[in-house]
């Protein structure tokens, strides 16, 4: 029998639906980071403003106080870049993609730098090190030039952060405060380690769940995880099967939610990194019909990608800067309205906000 076809957009419907920007859902921080199968932290505000676009009612005070007790942790994982997770789901997904950071490493220069050195014996250095005290790099660089002197410093440490179980510790990653990356064992931070099994066949449900629809090459750009084609094959008896518009199978959960494609889907702001637009190999389904030039954040209007944005906070006052290519005189009176939420919620406390949207013509595809 031949697979129904779904296209871009009911494609656009079913993820949107399932990261909660079709419509703000009422959740605590980290249940929502559960359903969302991690959220992109590469930028420490990132979180902040993703979960902003999808929670009725956000507090991100609440999210804080999560990363500050250790139930809500900043890792490498997925694409061995930094996601935050709950510390309840920490396990699975830092064993699941173990094996991404080491392929990852073997492929940067601070390996090449390090051929020939004793890495087992710069790791369990560096495991000392780490359990008497959280470490940025650049200190833990230093205490291994003690330890290793002739060895590059920085590669040494690159390869602990890389190979090791580590976590940003806070207060890195908390709401309107800086802090340089300092990395702490896992199992010190939580309590926790990652699963000593692979347990792929389970981050590949919690992907569909999140993002699904999607193909293999789909879940392999998310995660990064190679010989996904035969984990697919496994859990096809567990799932449903469509094509897309190219004629490319696409997995599903049976009872995840497919929404009418005609369904309308609100301006949502997504922050400059978030998993929506970076979870597919074909980004079709959030692309859009025209090119908008790249700037900070993303803007979404209709579903798909049509604008960007970038704030600036200074002494006082926060001005926020919005380019959107839509000739539609609602959708831009919906964008300044969101545009005005963003700006209240991004500003520091007794500061005033600005609002410049400008509309712009994208190029075609």
């Amino acid at each position: 029998m031949t697979a129904p076809v779904l296209t871009d957009r009911a494609l656009s419907r079913a993820t949107l639906k399932r990261q909660f920007l079709l419509e703000r859902v009422r959740l605590d921080p980290l249940q929502a980071a559960e359903a969302l199968a991690g959220l992109q932290a590469q930028s420490p505000s990132d979180p902040y403003l993703g979960l902003w676009a999808r929670l009725d009612d956000f507090d991100p005070a609440v999210l804080s106080r999560h990363i500050e007790q250790g139930s809500a942790v900043r890792a490498q994982l997925m694409r061995a870049t930094i996601h935050l997770v709950s510390a309840a789901d920490y396990p699975l997904f830092a064993g699941a993609t173990r094996n991404v950071l080491a392929r990852v490493y073997r492929s940067t220069p601070f390996a090449k730098a390090l051929n020939g050195v004793d890495l087992d014996r710069v790791l369990d250095v560096s495991r000392q090190a780490l359990r008497e005290q959280p470490l940025t790099r650049a200190q833990l660089a230093r205490l291994l030039a003690e330890e290793f002197p002739g060895i590059d410093p920085p590669s040494m440490a690159q390869a602990a952060t890389y190979l090791i179980p580590v976590v940003q510790v806070p207060p890195r990653g908390l709401w309107q405060k800086a802090g340089a990356a300092r990395w702490a064992l896992a199992t010190d931070w939580l309590g926790r380690e990652p699963s000593a099994e692979a347990r792929i066949d389970e981050l590949m449900l919690r992907y569909l769940a999140a993002f699904g629809p999607a193909t293999v090459a789909d879940a392999r750009t998310w995660s990064n995880l190679t010989g996904l084609a035969e984990v697919f094959e496994r859990l096809r008896p567990q799932l449903v099967v469509f094509r897309d518009e190219r004629g490319r199978e696409l997995f599903d959960l049976p009872d995840a939610p497919r929404p009418d494609p005609d369904t309308e889907a609100p301006v949502r702001f997504l922050p400059e990194y978030d998993n929506v637009l970076l979870s597919h190999a074909d980004r079709s389904r959030i692309a859009g019909p025209v090119e908008v030039e790249w700037w900070v954040g993303w803007i979404l209007v209709d579903g798909f990608l049509a604008g960007t944005w970038k704030h600036k906070q200074t002494g006082r006052r926060l001005e926020l800067s919005v380019r959107v290519a839509t000739p539609n005189r609602r959708s831009i009176r919906e964008v300044e309205e969101e545009a005005g939420r963003l700006a209240a919620f991004l500003a520091k406390p007794d500061s005033d906000h600005d609002v410049t949207v400008e509309t712009v013509t994208g190029s075609s595809r």
